[in-house]
């Protein structure tokens, strides 16, 4: 992930140090936004949608403890890595930041090339997660966070119960899924589902990503075969 392409927004009540960090973040290609409190920095962080929260947390009216939690509550926060930062360095400080849902914690004062390194460090886990929430079977792609599969570089939309699907047969490449296993753990137990709606996903996943991912077992179930292994 190119430092151009990762977000940054920085909140702290002191303008210098907004100004240092947004500085030397800027300076390394990252793309900034700035909030002065914590009611500026959850109006921003909607619209902004950061990859990365530096949050001090010794704030007035809203310290950072609490807007870490108000973003945490929030799905379109579920991803996005929040690192505290400040001058206290209390134990119970950092349990609190950390127990409301931070992902790390820097005191102040920070060094600028120590600072850069822990941005840095948590880039490489934005990266890391990145490639976790893909997997890649040959020339197909299945992209968790989007629903989606990657097909020759083309972006393919599936339906919940066909990517669920997709993600069963996938599991265990070349392994026959027996009918009923594939209605247990696809629609689950409680739900009644014949054949047929088994063989309409099936058909309908061949219509969006070929016929030669997905082999018939006749009167048995299904497989995924990775294109290369036939």
């Amino acid at each position: 992930m190119s430092t151009k392409k990762i977000k940054i927004l920085i909140v702290d009540d002191e303008p210098d140090i907004l100004e240092l960090l947004e500085y030397h973040l800027e300076k390394e290609g990252y793309k900034t936004k700035k909030a002065k409190n914590g009611e500026i920095a959850i109006e921003k962080a909607i619209k902004f949608n950061p990859d990365i929260i530096v949050l001090d947390v010794m704030m007035p009216e809203l310290n950072g403890i609490e807007v870490c939690k108000k973003l945490r509550s929030l799905e379109q926060f579920n991803h996005t890595i929040i690192t505290f930062l400040t001058a206290r360095n209390e134990e119970f400080t950092e349990v609190m930041a950390l127990d409301s849902g931070a992902d790390d914690f820097m005191s102040k004062p920070l060094k600028p090339s120590v600072f850069k390194s822990r941005i840095r460090a948590l880039c490489r886990r934005l990266q890391d997660e990145s490639e976790n929430q893909k997997q890649k079977f040959g020339d197909l792609i299945l992209d968790h966070e989007e629903i989606c599969v990657i097909l020759n570089e083309q972006k393919i939309y599936l339906a919940k119960k066909e990517f669920e699907l997709l993600v069963l047969l996938t599991s265990k490449p070349g392994k026959v899924f027996k009918r009923h296993k594939i209605m247990s753990k696809v629609w689950g137990s409680d739900v009644i589902v014949g054949d047929r709606t088994i063989d309409v996903h099936i058909r309908k996943l061949r219509e969006k990503i070929g016929s030669d991912y997905i082999s018939t077992v006749k009167g048995i179930g299904y497989k995924f075969t990775i294109d290369e292994e036939k």
